[in-house]
């Protein structure tokens, strides 16, 4: 009995994950609420960082695991962020004759997440790292926008309210997700400093930028993250 509570512990945490980005996507389409939607999206990477964790803790692994862990990052990483880049499309000005057909661009955003999710689960070489940019990091970003602007930063609120550069974003992430581009993990396999001293700049540079700029520090964190794994890689070799 009890190996069998812990062998269903990481797969009821995957399923708060989707849960969560199903909950998500119903605060944008039926009651237009970016922000929950947003704070949707961090606790469904809350949940996706802890049934990873309880997976290895427990040392409960199973490839119905790690296909329903797919599954719901694709609704809560993929669907849910397209749905919210949607909705920041139709606040931005329209562009008569374009944005009717401009805006649905969002849409790549569940099609290259899910490509990036498959190339995960059958790519060998992702077991200590990653190859292209993890999708719980594309919807963090995206989920920041619409609490930034609740913030009012005027500068960063005319500019994510603006239809080209929504688009150019799109697809800029897009090719993030699936490119050949390796970035460290933030799973810390064992205490020892030096193996981890990336991580641990990664972490302490995002903390005190959160403490001063708080959800505007997003944006910057995720560009930080993928400057230091490509300074890692570079050392490493």
């Amino acid at each position: 009995m009890r190996k069998r509570v812990k062998k269903h512990v990481p797969n009821a945490i995957t399923c708060a994950n989707l849960f969560s980005g199903c909950i998500g996507i119903v605060f944008v389409t039926f009651q237009d609420n970016l922000i929950f939607a947003a704070y949707c999206i961090f606790l469904a990477a809350i949940f996706d960082f802890f049934d990873g964790l309880a997976s290895r803790v427990l040392q409960s692994f199973s490839l119905i695991g790690k296909d329903l862990d797919s599954l719901a990052d694709v609704v809560s990483f993929g669907v849910l962020p397209a749905f919210i880049m949607y909705r920041l499309f139709l606040q931005a000005p329209q562009i008569d004759g374009v944005s009717t057909y401009l805006n649905f661009i969002a849409f790549l955003i569940p099609v290259f997440s899910a490509l990036r999710l498959a190339k995960f689960n059958n790519d060998e070489r992702q077991t200590d790292s990653f190859i292209g940019l993890p999708t719980p990091a594309n919807a963090i970003l995206i989920g920041s926008f619409p609490l930034i602007i609740k913030e009012q930063y005027g500068f960063f609120t005319a500019f994510i309210l603006n239809p080209f550069f929504l688009a150019f974003f799109v697809a800029i992430m897009c090719m993030l997700l699936v490119v050949e581009l390796p970035l460290m993990s933030l799973k810390f396999k064992n205490r020892d400093f030096q193996r981890n001293i990336y991580r641990y700049i990664l972490l302490l540079i995002s903390a005190i930028l959160i403490l001063f700029f708080k959800f505007a520090a997003i944006p910057a964190i995720i560009v930080m993250y993928i400057a230091i794994s490509v300074i890692q890689i570079r050392f490493a070799r």
